[in-house]
């Protein structure tokens, strides 16, 4: 009796399987009318989260033949959406990028995508849509082996009631976490009121991520010279750490940047804030200079890191 009830779920998992394939529009050799094909379209996504990546972290996280992800890496190259580069860690690997052209396409096939799904959405009522997103996290959380909801982490651009959390977490992280004095609250409050003050929407940002609606990190790029944008406020949430959102923050900040014509990014840290320097480290920025400071009650090391763009 458990053998043939197991075999008629395992056919509804396979006709919900095939209904859903053909609404989300996965079915046809070109994705959405692009040129490109459910797998090729994945990996442009991939591509467009990171600043960097290689093949092989591809492979890894997507579960792809080697051979195939390689092939389609070599198609990209020769449309030019990709750069390859050696990576500075490991000469015998190489870095993979998106290229300006290769962010355009993704932000073709993201606008497609996002139109497709929410033309779906609006054929239902706001209730029946809760109830749809519902049962879909329901259905990540039951499939994924760790039992935990793999829910997206969405990063938009700052809103109404962003910088006060901004402020807030820093004062409340920093003083749990490292000691550090309300002085440190100050500075932060200050920044962020020159942000709101002085914002440029062309040159400058603050992106925030969320998680089910939450607010859990933050990241900013404001303009220091015509050539050069400074990165501020990066905060994560204890809840994020270990969930690549802080890497990505620093990455989308990157992204913007350079599409906003700035020819290097800055940023100033202290040597104790160890996570992140790996963040920056791992993408690429270089340490300048250091000087000791008594700030925030503690005796610190300031420490200036770039990169180019």
């Amino acid at each position: 009796m458990l053998e043939e009830q197991l075999i008629q779920r395992s056919a509804y998992m396979r006709q919900f399987t095939r209904f859903y394939t053909q609404k989300a529009g996965v079915l046809d050799e070109a994705l959405l009318g692009s040129p490109y094909n459910l797998t090729e379209a994945r990996l442009i996504y991939e591509l467009a989260q990171r600043n960097t990546t290689t093949a092989q972290e591809l492979c890894s996280e997507l579960n792809l033949d080697p051979g195939y992800i390689s092939r389609c890496l070599n198609k990209f190259q020769k449309k030019g959406l990709i750069l390859k580069t050696i990576s500075e860690e490991d000469r015998r690997k190489h870095t993979l990028s998106l290229t300006d052209q290769g962010l355009k396409e993704f932000a073709k096939l993201d606008r497609k995508s996002s139109a497709l799904f929410q033309n779906i959405l609006s054929d239902l009522s706001e209730t029946n849509q809760q109830r749809l997103v519902s049962a879909m996290e329901e259905i990540e959380k039951l499939l994924n082996q760790s039992g935990q909801s793999t829910a997206p982490v969405i990063l938009r651009p700052h809103g109404a009631g962003d910088m006060g959390w901004i402020i807030q977490a820093h004062g409340e992280i920093y003083s749990k976490e490292y000691g550090w004095s309300l002085e440190f609250e100050q500075l932060v409050a200050q920044i962020a009121a020159d942000f709101l003050k002085n914002f440029n929407p062309e040159r400058e940002i603050c992106w925030i991520a969320e998680l089910a609606g939450q607010r859990i990190g933050s990241a900013m790029v404001v303009e220091e010279n015509a050539q050069t944008a400074k990165l501020r406020l990066v905060i994560l949430d204890p809840i994020a750490r270990g969930r690549g959102v802080g890497k990505n923050l620093v990455e989308q900040c990157l992204n913007f940047a350079r599409q906003a014509g700035y020819s290097q990014m800055s940023l100033w840290t202290n040597s104790n804030l160890h996570a992140a320097i790996a963040i920056y480290k791992k993408l690429g920025f270089k340490l300048q200079s250091e000087e000791k400071h008594h700030s925030f009650g503690k005796d610190l090391v300031g420490q200036h890191w770039s990169r180019p763009l």
